[in-house]
């Protein structure tokens, strides 16, 4: 039996941990009820989710901005499918952050009205296969091979949490006209800030000072958010990570794939990702040297 299979399960064609869930609970999720104000954050994993929680946060509620709520950002912007702290979400005060890895189709029905707002982000796939490598070896509740190749084509293979990167963006691409989505690039994001944040803002209604912007674009550094034990995730359960082999927040920068991946492995990859990549509407930034496409859809086709 592959590591793969004794800590994840399959449940409708995605990939779970098998402690932090079950398909009891993904088929529950169904039926959670959905605010008007919501916010979901959605993500594949290692795109950007933590940075974009404490964007978030930092917008939305007064006190994460200035300073005088000492709450870390699992409690601020909780986890649907992994409520690893059993946060009582139904009776959270509005406006809620939730955060999730679900693919499309698992999501609550409730957000298909297009009042909750979603905010997607994503992350050149080479540096997120990178990046989930790293953090997978830290995971106490995952078994990952030290040899980079074998989990290099798990990930292609798609034997991963959350299953292959290409479903997951495909489809919440497709099917974007059923959500009221905002989808922002973590390169885009890493290139202009400021510009990023302005969108959220924009997306979420919410209106900052030029002040409060800067003081978020200030408290949403990588190095700031390293720093700040409620947004490094350095509380999370001691059961669930192991701190000598690594941090939640590693380097956060854009290319990093090339520090890692031989060139074998990365003509490889294009063989397998290229053609359906291609067939997406984002352009995707593989060096931080080149200039992302600003993508500021919310679902119409000419701005993405």
């Amino acid at each position: 039996m592959e590591p793969s299979e004794m800590d994840l399960y399959l449940h409708k064609g995605c990939y779970f941990f098998r402690v932090l869930s079950s398909p009891e609970n993904i088929d529950s999720l169904e039926s959670f009820e959905i605010r008007d104000d919501d916010t979901f954050i959605i993500t594949y994993p290692k795109s950007g989710t933590v940075w974009t929680q404490n964007i978030v946060s930092l917008i939305l509620y007064e006190g994460h901005r200035d300073g005088t709520e000492n709450i870390s950002l699992i409690d601020r912007a909780p986890w649907l499918e992994y409520n690893i702290y059993h946060v009582d979400l139904p009776s959270r005060p509005s406006p809620r952050v939730i955060s999730s890895h679900l693919p499309y189709y698992l999501v609550p029905k409730g957000l298909r009205n297009k009042r909750a707002k979603i905010i997607y982000v994503f992350r050149n796939p080479k540096d997120v296969l990178v990046s989930s490598y790293h953090f997978y070896k830290i995971l106490t509740i995952m078994e990952t091979s030290k040899e980079f190749d074998v989990y290099f084509k798990k990930f292609l293979a798609g034997k991963v949490p959350s299953s292959l990167w290409l479903d997951h963006i495909e489809g919440w691409y497709t099917h974007k006209g059923d959500f009221n989505i905002l989808f922002l690039s973590y390169e885009e994001m890493k290139k202009d800030l400021r510009s990023s944040l302005l969108k959220i803002c924009n997306f979420l209604g919410r209106k900052l000072t030029e002040k409060e912007v800067d003081v978020v674009v200030d408290k949403a550094t990588f190095d700031s958010m390293k720093a700040d034990s409620r947004t490094n995730y350095a509380v999370m359960n001691p059961t669930l990570t192991e701190s000598s082999k690594g941090v939640f927040l590693r380097k956060g920068i854009v290319g990093d794939w090339k520090n890692l991946m031989t060139v074998a492995q990365s003509e490889r990859f294009d063989r397998v990702f290229k053609e359906r990549m291609e067939k997406l509407p984002f352009r995707f930034c593989w060096d931080i040297q080149e200039d992302p496409e600003p993508i500021s859809s919310s679902g119409e086709e000419n701005n993405v």
